[in-house]
């Protein structure tokens, strides 16, 4: 099934029209939720004779950039499901098949959520502030405290990660939703408000041990997980800013289509309006061209060794900040109708900001760029 057959026109105008008052109760996206559920959206890498939609990662990137379009705090929540899907879709591909027990979970009905972010830890997937310990079972309890739990009001599995206090390694698994697994419930914030990203507590939280799939070392390393995390996460959240570029661009193009100024002349022959429109889709065909080549590379396998961790950096940076930038374009060009609030402009205004604070964050991808040209910092 092709994007637009499954993310049809008319699903998107649904959701667009239920944008305002999702943000406006700051309430999750529920209806939009259903519906995804009700297409197979969140088994769109399934193969098709497991009951999935068969795309490739790259249809799955260009298709979350569509949703997002539409209603990006949708697309952010049901984001974090589809990066666990990618995670063990790339690791597959690479013969990898430790996530073997996530595709087969997705096939099941079971929604996936991502448990890694802490609130103090820049080490991000290097390092822990949870607890893990392990029971003489091998089942592992975590315990702390993680943040930006998209899809919290709705997901089955979380993934998470801690530190072992006795081995000082980093622990990876799955708990299921209830027993030690609290949502705090305390999502209100400037943007994004349908994704309901809530904290999560976990109190003793137990992963099964047929549920801990990797023991990693602190600090960067090579494991495929690592990678696969990486490459999953920075992509298809890159693809959400790169549908809020693309909304803008389409919003100030209307805006030279429809507006007319006071002497009777349509800004589209105005060349200050123009120049701003045309800068700002250039950019979105930038932008469009590097997520195309990097989602491309990665369902190809390509083999870009040193150089793949700041091709994912550089998406995901190039994604908030022509986001931010088109976003901005179109609000000088939509006039002073779109400083209200409840207007189309201003919500994207006020999602977009969340691109500040997704990993990796400026100085971090702007260091993982210098690093592979130049070397690391000295210690």
């Amino acid at each position: 099934m092709s994007i637009e057959s499954v993310l049809t026109n008319e699903l998107l105008e649904r959701f667009r029209g239920r944008a305002a008052g999702y943000d406006e109760a700051n309430a999750f996206a529920i209806e939009d939720f259903n519906e995804l559920v009700e297409l197979g959206y969140l088994k769109a890498l399934v193969p098709v004779d497991r009951g999935g939609l068969g795309w490739s990662f790259d249809t799955l990137a260009l298709a979350q950039r569509r949703l997002a379009t539409a209603a990006p705090g949708t697309a952010l929540a049901i984001n974090m499901h589809q990066v666990w899907a990618g995670v063990a879709y790339l690791l597959q591909a690479r013969g990898d098949r430790r996530l073997d027990m996530v595709a087969d979970w997705i096939a099941e009905g079971e929604v996936m959520a991502f448990g890694i972010s802490e609130p103090g830890n820049d080490a991000v997937l290097f390092d822990s502030k949870t607890s893990a310990a392990t029971a003489a079972d091998g089942s592992v309890a975590f315990t702390g405290v993680k943040i930006f739990t998209s899809l919290s009001p709705a997901f089955t599995r979380l993934g998470v990660f801690g530190k072992d206090q006795d081995s000082g390694e980093l622990v990876h698994g799955f708990v299921a939703r209830g027993e030690g697994v609290q949502s705090m419930d305390d999502w209100n914030t400037l943007g994004m408000r349908a994704s309901q990203s809530h904290t999560t507590k976990l109190e003793d939280a137990v992963a099964p041990s047929d549920w801990v799939h990797s023991r990693l070392p602190v600090g960067p390393n090579a494991d495929p997980l690592i990678f696969g995390i990486f490459a999953s996460f920075l992509t298809l959240t890159a693809s959400v800013y790169v549908g809020i570029a693309d909304r803008a661009v389409t919003l100030a193009q209307e805006a030279l289509t429809d507006r007319v100024h006071q002497d009777g002349t349509k800004y589209s022959q105005d060349v200050r309006a123009r120049g701003l429109l045309a800068e700002a889709a250039m950019r979105l065909l930038s932008l469009d061209a590097l997520q195309r080549s990097v989602a491309g590379d990665l369902e190809a396998k390509a083999d870009h060794q040193g150089a793949w961790f700041p091709k994912l950096v550089t998406l995901r940076t190039i994604a908030g900040d022509t986001a931010r930038e088109n976003v901005q374009v179109a609000g000088q060009l939509l006039g002073g109708g779109g400083y209200f609030r409840g207007s189309e402009f201003e919500r994207l205004y006020r999602d977009v900001q969340a691109s500040w604070y997704h990993p990796s964050n400026a100085a971090s991808a702007a260091n993982t760029v210098a690093s592979w040209l130049v070397g690391p910092l000295d210690s």
